[in-house]
C-alpha cells in the first residue's frame, strides 16, 4: 500500500497546524487549526465573517489546496485537541471534504462552538465522537485509533492510523504528565505496545514546540503546587488580587477556584472565553465548579461583576480573567487601560499562571500588558506554569518507546526543530533518509 504525508501546515511556525496522511485510497486529516497571530496584528479582524481564501492569505489558516494533488478521498478529518491552533479553520475548510469529523468529547463540543460562530461557511460534516482507547475503520483496510495523551487541555489525544505497512503515530500536542490535575495520565503502555506489535511504526509526526528545551517537562501537579504556594502566601493581603491563564486550561482554572476558597476569596470567571471554556467543561462533567461560582462573557455583565467587586470590596474577591497573553481586547489588558470598572492600586496583586507563547506578536503584547499594569502599580507574579508540550527527555522517551521507522518534525520552524534533529540523528536517523525536516505544502512518500 502506498503510504505518503501531506505537511499542509504547522511545520514553518507554531500554529496553522494540519497533515493529511493518504494510505492507498484513504486520505485521514489531522487538524485543522489558526494561528492566531496572525490574525491579531490586523485591527478588528473578525475571522468568522472573512473567507478560507483571504485568511490563507495572511497565513491564518492552513492552505489546503495541496489536497487535490493526493489520489484518494479523505475519510475522517481528526482534531487532536481543541486549542485554536488546531481547530480553529474548521468550520473554514471543513465543508469541502465529505468526511465525518471525529474528536474527543471535549474537542468535538469547542468544535461545535466553531462551528455555530461560523458566519460565512455551512459545515454540515457528521460529527462522531470517539474516547480514547477506542477505534474506528477506514476504508477497508485502515484502522483508527485513538491513545490519551496529557496537555494544557483536557481530552487531548494523539491518532493513530493503522495501516498494512504500520502506524502513522500523529503526536500533536501532549506532555508526559503521570500525576495530572484532572484526566487520566498519559498512556505510555499503549505506546509502548505500538512500538513492538505488528509492523511496528511506519512514521511518528512530533510535537516541537520545547525541543531545544533540555530536560523533561513537569507535571501539572507542580504548577497546581506552585500556584497554591503563592496564593497561600498571599492569604492576608487585603488589597487586590486578579489572575489570568489559558482560558482552555481547565485543570488551571479549576485549581484557581479552589484556592481562592481556601483564601477566603469568591472566584469569578470574566471574559468570553473563560466562560465559554469552564461552561463546556462543567457541562460535560470533566470538572466540578462551586454552585454559586460566577462565569460571565458579556461585555456588560463583565463590568456588572466589577462593580460589584469594587462595591463589596476587592479584598473579598479573585477574578480570573482573560488576558495572559496581553490579547488587546482580554480583560486584563482592559484593565490595564483603565477600561473597566476594576481599579487597579499601588501593591495589587497580577498573577499571571501561563507562560509566553514564544511568537513575536504574544512577546510583544505581553510586555505591553505588563507595562500598562506596572505603570498603574501592580506587583506581577509572573510564569506560574509548566508547560503542556515535552522537552528533550520526553522526546528521546518517545523515540525509544515507538522506535519508528521514520520521523517527521512539526509545530516548529526551522529554528526550532534543530534540537529535535540533532536528538534524532544521535538515535540513528539520517538527515534525508528517515529523518524528514520539511515545510508546509509538501509531500512525503514512505512506501
Amino acid at each position: 500500500m502506498e503510504i505518503e504525508i501531506a505537511t499542509i501546515g504547522g511545520y514553518e511556525e507554531v500554529g496553522r497546524q494540519m497533515t493529511a496522511v493518504r494510505a492507498g485510497d484513504d486520505i485521514v486529516v489531522f487538524d485543522m487549526g489558526l494561528n492566531l497571530s496572525n490574525v491579531l496584528i490586523h485591527d478588528n479582524v473578525q475571522t468568522e465573517k472573512l473567507h478560507s481564501l483571504d485568511l490563507i492569505d495572511m497565513d491564518a489558516i492552513p492552505d489546503d489546496r495541496i489536497m487535490s494533488d493526493l489520489e484518494g478521498d479523505v475519510q475522517a478529518i481528526v482534531p487532536t485537541h481543541g486549542h485554536l491552533d488546531h481547530i480553529g479553520a474548521i468550520s473554514k475548510l471543513a465543508h469541502r471534504y465529505d468526511a465525518p469529523i471525529v474528536a474527543s468529547p471535549f474537542t468535538l463540543e469547542l468544535v461545535k462552538e466553531e462551528i455555530q460562530d461560523e458566519g460565512k461557511f455551512n459545515v454540515e460534516n457528521d460529527l462522531i465522537v470517539m474516547e480514547p482507547g477506542e477505534t474506528m475503520g477506514i476504508g477497508e483496510r485502515c484502522e483508527l485509533e485513538f491513545v490519551n495523551v496529557t496537555h494544557s487541555i483536557i481530552d487531548a489525544i494523539n491518532p493513530v492510523l493503522h495501516t498494512p505497512e504500520g502506524a502513522i503515530v500523529y503526536g500533536l500536542d501532549k506532555r508526559m504528565d503521570h500525576t495530572p490535575v484532572l484526566g487520566d495520565p498519559i498512556d505510555m503502555k499503549r505506546f509502548r505496545e505500538l512500538g513492538r506489535e505488528g509492523n511496528g511504526v511506519l512514521c511518528y509526526i512530533e510535537d516541537c514546540t520545547n525541543a531545544n528545551k533540555k530536560g523533561r517537562t513537569p507535571s501539572e501537579a507542580v504548577a497546581r503546587s506552585q500556584l497554591r504556594d503563592v496564593l497561600m502566601s498571599l492569604e492576608d493581603f487585603d488589597g487586590g488580587i486578579v489572575a489570568t491563564t489559558f482560558s482552555s486550561h481547565i485543570a488551571r482554572v479549576t485549581s484557581l477556584v479552589e484556592f481562592a476558597k481556601d483564601i477566603g476569596r469568591e472566584p469569578i470567571l470574566l471574559g468570553r472565553s473563560m466562560e465559554k471554556y469552564s461552561g463546556t467543561a462543567e457541562r460535560l462533567g470533566a470538572t466540578t465548579f462551586p454552585d454559586d461560582l460566577g462565569m460571565y462573557g458579556h461585555r456588560k455583565s463583565v463590568d456588572r461583576a466589577f462593580k460589584r467587586i469594587m462595591k463589596e470590596g476587592k479584598e473579598n474577591f479573585l477574578p480570573v480573567v482573560t488576558g495572559h497573553q496581553g490579547e488587546p481586547r482580554a480583560m486584563l489588558t482592559r484593565m490595564g487601560r483603565g477600561e473597566t470598572p476594576y481599579n487597579l492600586a499601588d501593591g495589587d496583586k497580577v498573577i499571571f499562571s501561563a507562560g509566553i507563547i514564544p511568537e513575536p506578536t504574544n512577546e510583544g503584547q505581553r510586555y505591553q500588558s505588563e507595562r500598562l499594569l506596572k505603570m498603574q502599580g501592580a506587583r506581577i507574579y509572573d510564569d506560574i506554569h509548566v508547560s503542556g508540550h515535552i522537552s528533550q527527555e520526553g522526546h528521546y522517551e518517545m523515540l525509544d518507546t515507538l522506535q519508528p521507522q521514520h520521523v517527521i518534525p512539526a509545530h516548529q520552524n526551522m529554528s526550532g526543530f534543530s534540537g529535535y534533529v540533532d536528538l534524532a540523528e544521535s538515535q540513528g536517523y539520517k538527515l534525508g533518509r528517515d529523518l524528514h525536516v520539511t515545510s508546509n505544502g509538501n509531500t512525503i512518500p514512505l512506501v
